[in-house]
């Protein structure tokens, strides 16, 4: 009886053996790049473009008006969404930078004039605008010109003098992408919201109109002011 109970035992390691542990050795890896092509869908059970296949980060399908149909277009669209979200971002930091410094706004910190010195953090630079305006355009240029001397996608991931702390050579260099893509798309509709705040409530910076906002939500808002409500 044991030794029919031993073959039993080792005719079914065998047929393992020969069978499902092949197949596991054997699975197809997952392409996680595809598998979330498929889901991360910014509208669930719509069909995706083709040409949004999921490898472009933060690419969720999103393009109703197909402007990225022409492979050319969807890469200078790319390329534009991600320098316009680093501009973006650079301007939100730095319109509630001047104001918790106590500066004043993003609007009253800087000089209205030609001629007059421009300032930084409420520091005299003793240069009028337009030299400080020139000068930096001087510089965006050199830089602007390095950049786009590259070719494909080093033209919006350059590295060398443009990476001094070397994260594009990380492991994480994919995720640090979906983040700036990420974070930049939110800073493009910050600034927009900074500029209509201050059509709305002109001289009140954005992060004084946020603390009146929190004291009282109910009295000041958007809906409570008609400057901020089209065609009222």
């Amino acid at each position: 009886a044991v030794d029919s109970r031993t073959r039993i035992m080792f005719a079914h390691a065998r047929v393992f053996a020969t069978t499902v542990a092949p197949r596991a050795r054997t699975a197809p890896k997952v392409n996680t790049t595809t598998r979330g092509a498929a889901s991360d869908n910014w509208f669930p059970g719509s069909t995706r473009p083709a040409y949004l296949d999921g490898s472009s980060p933060c690419d969720y399908g999103f393009d109703p008006l197909k402007l990225g149909e022409k492979p050319e277009n969807l890469q200078r669209y790319r390329e534009a969404e991600l320098i316009h979200g680093r501009w973006a971002m650079m301007g939100v930091a730095g319109v509630i930078g001047v104001e918790v410094a106590g500066q004043g706004t993003w609007v009253t910190a800087q000089p209205t004039s030609w001629e007059q010195t421009a300032k930084y953090m409420g520091m005299e630079t003793h240069a009028n605008l337009f030299a400080v305006i020139g000068t930096n355009l001087l510089l965006v240029a050199f830089a602007e010109s390095a950049r786009g001397a590259a070719k494909g996608t080093d033209r919006m991931y350059p590295g060398g003098k443009f990476d001094p702390l070397g994260w594009s050579k990380g492991a994480d260099f994919e995720t640090l992408k979906r983040k700036e893509i990420a974070n930049g798309r939110v800073a493009m509709l910050a600034f927009l919201g900074v500029m209509s705040e201050n059509q709305a409530c002109p001289g009140l910076g954005p992060v004084e109109a946020l603390k009146e906002h929190i004291a009282s939500p109910w009295t000041v808002s958007a809906a409570t002011n008609a400057n901020a409500v089209p065609f009222l």
